[in-house]
């Protein structure tokens, strides 16, 4: 009888962010369906996806950047987008995401990140980069990829990045 080892696998330390540094990746797991309330994601839940794909050193932290992105999304996802990725997200990410009133007019990415970095004491371009990231990269296997697609085609070229996405949009 012959007995296959397969080699184990240790993980690397996670460098130190900067705020120079790139965006987080997703997550890897699966997307998952919009979710009826009664089996949506914890809060806590979302909030720790986000401390760790930030390497926020404490959950406080990673709490108000997650409300603060959230608000800021809130404003620029309209329509059925915002009410299935109301629908799909945590209770209190929901209420933070539908209480927002409409934006007037859509805002470039960058210009959604610096919106971002006005909203947080003491952030930079490149920090608020970080942390815009650092929310909307855990959505995709949260809401799933069709909404996450349908909150990118209605918003303007240059989110997919934000998301943890390729941008393959031609350039006009």
């Amino acid at each position: 009888m012959t007995v296959t080892t397969l080699p184990s696998t240790t993980p690397a330390p996670a460098p130190t962010p900067s705020p120079t540094a790139s965006a987080p990746s997703p997550t890897a797991s699966a997307p998952a369906v919009t979710a009826p309330p009664s089996s949506r994601p914890a809060w806590a839940d979302l909030v720790e996806e986000v401390r760790e794909a930030g390497r926020y050193p404490s959950r406080p932290e990673a709490e108000r950047v997650t409300r603060i992105v959230l608000s800021a999304l809130g404003g620029h996802v309209v329509g059925d987008e915002r009410v299935d990725l109301a629908r799909a997200l945590p209770e209190e990410a929901a209420r933070v995401v539908a209480s927002q009133i409409p934006a007037t007019r859509p805002l470039t990415a960058a210009e959604f990140v610096d919106s971002v970095a006005a909203r947080i004491e003491g952030a930079t371009p490149a920090t608020a980069r970080w942390d815009v990231s650092s929310v909307l990269s855990v959505l995709p296997p949260l809401i799933g990829d069709d909404l996450t697609t349908r909150i990118l085609d209605r918003l303007p070229p240059g989110y997919a990045l934000l998301f943890g996405r390729a941008d393959l949009t031609p350039a006009a």
